[in-house]
């Protein structure tokens, strides 16, 4: 067992064990607040660049499975645990989480104080990071001043993306789903309503996904700031009204500012399976998944032809908005829910209405 330490910017360091990787590693380090769903979180692009900090104290004890991948390749650059089940108990286990740290060469560390690291956040924001190499004795102070220093890579949507588009094939409903870093849970979901999804690059124009016929268009999320991906804004600008949109988390960002709002950082983010938000058209709360750094300035939307629909109850963040002359909305959350409560599954439902909704008045208009 190799040590290996977790040096932040702010000169804190914490000394623990090594698993998965032998190598070093910097990135964004965060937390995530889900007692469960950690393949999912480990494989979910929107974690591109981050090192990711699980609050709940046990981690790898049903192990991993070849089903709950959210993408084939992980992004992320490190996670850190307290402790790490290495004995994993599941029917459906086929490797331990350090197994596959091992395989898709990504490191971490366990036995460190989670709960000191995530105030350290709470408080300061979210913080750059290093994980060092296994064995490897560092010098502290070159390594926060190296760090202080760095700026990292603006680029993870396209670092994510699909480079060439690829099809889902189904009966139903034709969706063009932009991929700015997709789940696949997003895609089983409009498998499960057989549409015919074409899942296009972040990086296809307007009258590409136009040429392609679709009956509504899906925005997945992805990492990142919305406004490092500015041909998506100016794609979008170009499509808004012409077919309906549903957006999902960075796809939701990137919705508002095609449509004159503005997005800004929070200070540490929303992660986890069990962030509520409430529905403002319905007064219903949802227990939501959610993966996001960025949010919409509600004040920025004075002006536009934006309604905000859903808040976040923690914080008051906005958490959904829709369109008040044309077939869009969008949601800040995961409704895909992969990992976390599957009560806001019902809005690809409210998707495939609105397709069908868009057609008939289209037929009435002619």
């Amino acid at each position: 067992m190799m040590k290996r330490s977790l040096i932040l910017e702010t000169g804190d360091v914490f000394n623990g064990t090594a698993f998965g990787s032998t190598k070093a590693s910097e990135g964004e380090v965060v937390f995530t607040t889900g007692m469960t769903g950690y393949q999912e979180t480990l494989s979910d692009p929107s974690y591109c660049g981050q090192i990711v900090t699980m609050t709940y104290p046990l981690i790898g004890n049903y192990g991993i499975n070849r089903d709950d991948f959210e993408s084939i390749e992980p992004a992320i650059k490190g996670m850190v645990v307290r402790e790490l089940a290495n004995t994993p108990s599941n029917f459906r286990c086929d490797a331990t989480l350090n197994e596959l740290f091992v395989l898709k060469d990504i490191p971490g560390i366990e036995g460190i104080d989670t709960r000191k690291l995530t105030r350290i956040i709470r408080e300061l924001g979210s913080v750059k990071g290093l994980l060092s190499a296994a064995g490897d004795e560092v010098n502290v102070e070159e390594v926060v001043a190296k760090l202080k220093n760095t700026t990292f890579r603006t680029d993870q949507v396209d670092q994510v993306s699909t480079k060439s588009p690829y099809p889902s094939p189904g009966r139903g409903k034709r969706v063009v789903l932009v991929d700015f870093g997709m789940k696949h849970g997003i895609l089983r979901e409009l498998n499960k309503r057989d549409c015919d999804v074409i899942v296009v690059p972040y990086n296809t124009t307007a009258e590409q996904i136009m040429a392609i016929y679709p009956d509504g268009i899906m925005l997945s999320n992805g990492p990142g700031n919305p406004k490092d991906v500015p041909e998506a804004i100016t794609m979008l600008q170009n499509l808004i009204g012409k077919i309906p949109i549903f957006g999902i988390c960075l796809g939701h960002q990137l919705f508002a500012l095609a449509s004159g709002g503005d997005t800004f950082k929070l200070k540490f983010g929303h992660r986890g399976s069990n962030h509520p938000v409430k529905d403002l058209e319905t007064g219903r709360t949802d227990i939501t998944s959610q993966n996001h750094g960025y949010s919409v300035d509600p004040e920025s939307l004075k002006g536009t032809r934006l309604k905000v629909t859903h808040i976040a109850l923690n914080d008051g963040t906005v958490e959904g908005l829709k369109h008040l002359d044309v077939p869009a909305f969008t949601v800040q959350y995961h409704p895909e829910a992969s990992p976390g409560p599957e009560d806001s599954n019902h809005l690809f439902d409210r998707f495939i209405e609105l397709m069908h909704t868009n057609v008939k008045g289209e037929k009435q208009h002619a």
